[in-house]
């Protein structure tokens, strides 16, 4: 089996980066993925039991998948490991995959096949995966950072397990960096609290801790450890893991729309800043908390919506980053509101009822009667001009005459300005009820 820098065509002798020098020999020695790797995880079962399953390892970069599918074709006598990128690799090259996983077949070898960012082949391309992992052609291990369910096939899904890879832990992120330690044999050249902030910067990523760790051990050895703002000054800040148009974007906007309605304004406020700093469009924000002020607060609290559409206003006329602090201060605004999604629910049940009943006319004395034939036929008699009834309200059904039992809808709660609605809902029923 060919090393990762003979497939690159590089001489085994080369200099090689840590991260790769650094590379599990077993894959127990994966950090931070033991509820896969561990002996009595779905990983360490298959390679006890000697038979490879097809695989999709599902993560945020730097977590270990490359590394896993290796080890896991390692672990099994007579396979093929056999590497290719969804990018970079089209239908002719995956013929020829296929087409030498079939000879190695022939004479007794398997072929596990690493897909890395599987997602990226379209659903025929998926497709052609399919009769060959069936008939054990290949074995598969596909690696994606997105959600398999929105991005892969459910035939292709059923066909592989769907294992996920936690972002790496400051328990992990410390392992990884005990171990570079240990094989270039020395300390890292920064103070306690700026190796708690390299790790931070990793935000995870092992790969990238570790490339940080090798910029850090070829500075100078007679130097001074860094502390947290030379650390800062030595080494680039990593970029939040955040794709606009995929899966963290949603996450990420869903915590943020949850903690408001959850009414946790510190939470809302660390997501809002999450994807301000990973640089989401602001105004897609303000779109999404003028929502929140209408389908989580509503009428329990009228001035949310005045306050989310004055701050989308504050954010055009100041732009960033002064008008981003409107954006914050109206998450405070909605986060502390009163709740209520009754006007929400009520749409939805009228909207339903609305489909399930047709074409159901007007009753004929709400209607108007502009022609002498629409009086004849009975349109607008007997209606009652509201506002020349005492108390402002006739009490007279609007409903269709072949409706049937009125149905209710918005059904506020005792909170904020609804219970006020409440009381005049109250007053309106019953003087409906004084008509009956």
């Amino acid at each position: 089996m060919s090393t990762l820098f003979e497939a690159a065509g590089m001489a085994e002798d080369s200099p090689r980066p840590l991260a790769d020098r650094l590379r599990p020999a077993a894959i127990s020695d994966v950090a931070g993925q033991d509820h896969i790797v561990g002996s009595d995880a779905p990983l360490g079962r298959m390679i006890g039991s000697g038979r490879l399953n097809s695989v999709i390892l599902w993560g945020p970069p730097g977590t270990g998948k490359t590394t896993i599918a290796r080890l896991l074709s390692a672990a099994v006598p007579d396979m093929e490991f056999v590497q290719i990128s969804a990018i970079f690799s089209g239908v002719a090259e995956l013929r020829k995959v296929f087409d030498a996983a079939k000879a190695r077949r022939s004479v007794g070898k398997g072929t596990l096949l690493f897909v890395d960012e599987i997602h990226r082949f379209n659903r025929a391309q998926q497709d052609g995966f399919l009769p060959h992992m069936e008939d054990g052609t290949i074995v598969l291990v596909g690696a994606t950072t997105e959600n398999p369910s929105f991005e892969l096939n459910a035939a292709l899904l059923s066909r592989a397990q769907v294992l996920v890879l936690q972002r790496l832990d400051d328990a992990a992120l410390e392992t990884l960096l005990a171990r570079a330690e240990a094989l270039e044999e020395r300390s890292l050249p920064v103070t306690a609290d700026a190796r708690a902030a390299l790790k931070a910067m990793a935000d995870g990523d092992g790969r990238f801790l570790l490339n940080l760790a090798e910029e850090l051990f070829a500075l100078p050895g007679d130097a001074a450890p860094l502390d947290s703002a030379g650390l800062a000054e030595t080494i680039q800040r990593r970029a939040p893991v955040y794709d606009k148009g995929q899966d963290g974007h949603y996450n990420l906007i869903s915590a943020l729309h949850k903690s408001v309605r959850g009414s946790d304004p510190d939470a809302a406020l660390y997501w809002l800043a999450r994807m301000l700093t990973a640089g989401e469009d602001p105004l897609y924000l303000a779109r999404r908390l003028v929502r929140m002020a209408i389908e989580d607060i509503g009428l329990a609290d009228p001035q949310a919506v005045v306050q989310a559409n004055a701050a989308k206003e504050v954010y055009d006329f100041l732009g960033s980053p002064e008008g981003e602090l409107a954006l914050a201060q109206v998450v405070v605004y909605l986060a502390t509101a009163p709740k209520s999604n009754a006007a929400y629910v009520a749409y939805k049940s009228a909207t339903k009822l609305a489909k399930e009943t047709g074409s159901l006319m007007p009753p004929k004395h709400i209607l108007n009667a502009p022609t002498r034939l629409m009086k004849e036929q009975g349109y607008g008699t007997g209606y009652e001009y509201d506002h020349n009834v005492e108390g402002g309200m006739s009490g007279q059904s609007y409903f269709p005459d072949d409706m049937g039992e009125r149905p209710v809808f918005y059904a506020p709660p005792e909170r904020g300005f609804e219970r006020e609605l409440n009381k005049r809902l109250a007053y309106f029923a019953k003087v409906r009820e004084s008509r009956s």
